[in-house]
């Protein structure tokens, strides 16, 4: 895995063959720092955070050789050095399907020690097997709809001017949702569909110019991790709010979802990993 590789090495939108025996080199890490070079993000981050992913197409073979079935869970911190593209994810868990692994432990020491070498920092990684599944929860994030404004809209690439705040009013805390977010992936240009909620604490942020800028990536190629930290920053520089937090849930595909979120202040505990209706 070397930090070099570029989107357009990486195995999106090429024929793949699915290996069925483990194999960690089909893991394709990319380095963060170029697209952060793009918004100006050099030295100390503006934020912290962590993508989190689920996997939901989890499968090994026991040592007598009986299939088994989990969803593993993990957190990459916003801080890590690499992403690992999500069709390399998939080809990587796909491969071991035919392996045979003495248990669940002996299943995550491998996929800890892998991930955490492909993003190039500590992962925090948990499986739910099939038994207590019926623990997962799902769930929508809170806050103010913003789809229920009536609007018209015509400009579907992100337009920061869009983003305004009244500092001239008392400063207000508010959580703010869209299920409109939809971007392309950076190589193949399919649809990515998400779900977002800003929390900020500040001057109060015009809410139908927040809902455009929103709609605004519907047209834009950008991966999900990229796509949460240019929100952050288009409303961070443009609105200046004295805290602020940007959390995604995007529907998951070929059985991977990833919900990346970045904030300035200090939480009492990460955002809800309960999936919403769409994923």
């Amino acid at each position: 895995m070397s930090a070099s590789n570029t989107p357009s090495d990486s195995p999106l939108g090429k024929a793949a063959t699915y290996q069925t025996q483990y194999d960690p080199s089909l893991l394709f890490a990319m380095p963060r720092a170029p697209k952060r070079a793009e918004l100006n993000i050099s030295g100390s981050l503006p934020f912290f955070g962590m993508d989190v992913w689920n996997a939901y197409e989890v499968s090994w073979l026991n040592l007598r050789g009986k299939p088994q079935v989990a969803v593993a869970s993990w957190q990459v911190p916003a801080d890590s050095p690499n992403i690992i593209e999500s069709k390399s994810l998939k080809l990587y868990f796909n491969a071991f399907n035919q392996s045979r692994l003495a248990g669940s432990d002996a299943l995550l020491e491998l996929l800890r020690a892998d991930l955490s070498a492909g993003f190039g920092a500590p992962i925090q990684i948990q499986l739910t097997l099939s038994d207590s599944f019926h623990t997962l929860k799902m769930g929508e994030m809170d806050g103010l709809l913003l789809d229920r404004l009536d609007i018209e809209v015509d400009r579907y690439a992100p337009d920061p001017s869009l983003l305004k705040a009244d500092h001239s009013a008392a400063l207000v805390e508010e959580k703010l949702v869209s299920h409109l977010l939809k971007s392309n992936c950076l190589v193949t240009g399919q649809p990515d569909w998400g779900s977002v909620q800003i929390h900020y604490v500040g001057a109060a942020i015009d809410q139908e110019g927040l809902l455009k800028y929103l709609i605004g990536f519907r047209e834009h190629n950008e991966f999900h991790e990229q796509c949460v930290e240019r929100i952050f920053v288009d409303i961070l520089r443009q609105c200046q709010p004295q805290k602020l937090m940007v959390t995604a849930r995007y529907t998951r595909r070929g059985g991977i979802d990833i919900n990346p979120w970045r904030s300035n202040f200090s939480i009492a505990k990460m955002p809800s990993n309960a999936r919403n209706a769409r994923q």
